[in-house]
Order: structure tokens, then sequence, then C-alpha cells
């Protein structure tokens, strides 16, 4: 008994061979692809085939393909990771698509973000965020026993819940500005809701949004559509708290010029 045969998909790709050059769209026909698979199994396949008829493949990035890192990072039908709300491409599974489909698959597009070939971007912009203020750099002394720093549970969760912010960069390809600040707020916030980030908590955020002014990213006109495509369902309640830290921040530093 001969088994279910698979769906045929019509694939829009977006194909740059490097940064200098301009991108355009290639179209892809993929018979018989299993509705178990995932999207990136799926690109894989194609990949196969493109190798078979000594075509460059396509090139994107993944890594754990598990949602964690936020590596597989592209834009589905015209919206970051795709539809299915709460999830990474890796995530995303080909039973969402229907047989006879027409996928658009295109890279995240922010000026901070360049193409490097393909649907591959440079996210180093993030990165650089980071060095700017990310962390804690006090003395904290060693290691205390578990539970000798009492943390009220409201505010633990808050840090956890913003601590799950993977980096991907979907916030700034959703958003008409290209804004970082639910990816900035994140950062901010896992650290500024916890007493081990206090000392630190203005500096923090004034550098890391400089930074991020720095990079190019434009400002949050509260659409909220980068909460709706996160796929960590990172609150905005926390660009609200990082712009009243940065307000302190700036206004402290006056008051003690």
């Amino acid at each position: 008994m001969s088994g279910k045969k698979g769906m045929k998909l019509h694939l829009k790709v977006w194909r740059q061979t490097r940064p200098s050059e301009p991108g355009y769209i290639v179209d892809y026909v993929l018979d018989d692809v299993s509705a178990d698979m995932s999207f990136l199994e799926m690109l894989d396949v194609l990949n196969e085939s493109l190798v078979k008829k000594d075509e460059e493949p396509i090139a994107f990035e993944h890594d754990c393909r598990e949602g964690i890192c936020g590596m597989c990072s592209m834009v589905i039908n015209g919206v970051p990771h795709g539809s299915d709300r709460g999830t990474t491409t890796c995530q995303l599974h080909m039973r969402k698509f229907a047989d006879g489909d027409t996928i658009v698959i295109e890279p995240f597009r922010a000026k901070a973000f360049p193409v490097v070939k393909d649907l591959v971007v440079d996210r180093s912009a993030f990165d650089r965020i980071i060095t700017a203020g990310g962390y804690n750099s006090i003395k904290a002394g060693n290691a205390v026993d578990a539970n000798s720093i009492l943390i009220p549970k409201a505010d633990a969760d808050k840090a956890f819940d913003a601590a799950t912010c993977i980096g991907c960069g979907a916030c700034v390809a959703v958003c008409k500005n290209a804004s970082a600040m639910l990816f900035v707020s994140a950062k901010i916030a896992h650290l500024g809701y916890l007493p081990q980030g206090q000392a630190e908590r203005k500096k923090r955020a004034e550098r890391m949004v400089n930074q991020m002014d720095l990079e190019g990213f434009g400002n949050c006109t509260n659409t909220l559509a980068c909460e709706a495509t996160c796929p960590k369902e990172i609150s905005s309640e926390n660009i609200a708290r990082m712009n009243r830290d940065f307000s302190c921040a700036v206004l402290t530093r006056h008051e003690n010029d």
C-alpha cells in the first residue's frame, strides 16, 4: 500500500550573492513535501535538489533547530518566522501549509541588518548593543547560597520572562521603523529586575539605548507589531520600563553636571 503523497509547493526565494549586489526573487517548485517536515528541513530538501543540478544552494542560518538560538530568522509570506504565533522558523512545520501553496521567503530587512548572502543577514549590531552595557560589571564576590538573596516572585517572573529573548531580530524586521526597542528593553529588564543589576541600572539603560541609536535602528511608535511577532512573546511593557530608566539616567546625569 503506497503512502500518502506529499504537497507540491511553489517557493519564491530571495537570492543575493553578496552585500554589494542587488537581490532578486527566484521561483522554485518542490514536489512531495511531507507535512511532518520542519520549514528548515524543507529548505534542506530544496538545497539537495539544487546541488544535484549543480546550482548554488540557498544560504540560510540555523544552529539548534529547537527554537533556542534565534539564528533561523527569515521572513515567510511577509511575517518574520511565519504566521504561527510564538514560533521560530525552525519550529514551523509544513503542516501549516497546503498543497499548491505559494510561499515567499525573504531575509530580515533593516538598515542595521545588512544582507550577507541570500537569507543570511549581519546582526552583529545586537552584539555591539550588548557589549555597550548588557552585563553586570561590579564585583559581587563569591557565589552565595541559593535563596540567600530574597527576590519578590513578581520581579523574578518578569526577569525570567525578559531573559527568554533569543535576540533573533524579528521585532526589528516587523517594525515599520526597524526599531530594536523590544530586544534592548528585554536585555535591560532581565538584569534590572534583579538586585544584582540595580547598581548599574540607569547607566546600563543609557549606554545600550545610545548604542542602539548609533547602529541606525528606528524609534518605537507603539504599534506593538514587535510583541505580536516575537517568537518568545516578550512583553512591550519592557519598553516603557526602559524609557523610564533612560530618562532617569539622563536627568540624574544632568543634575550632577
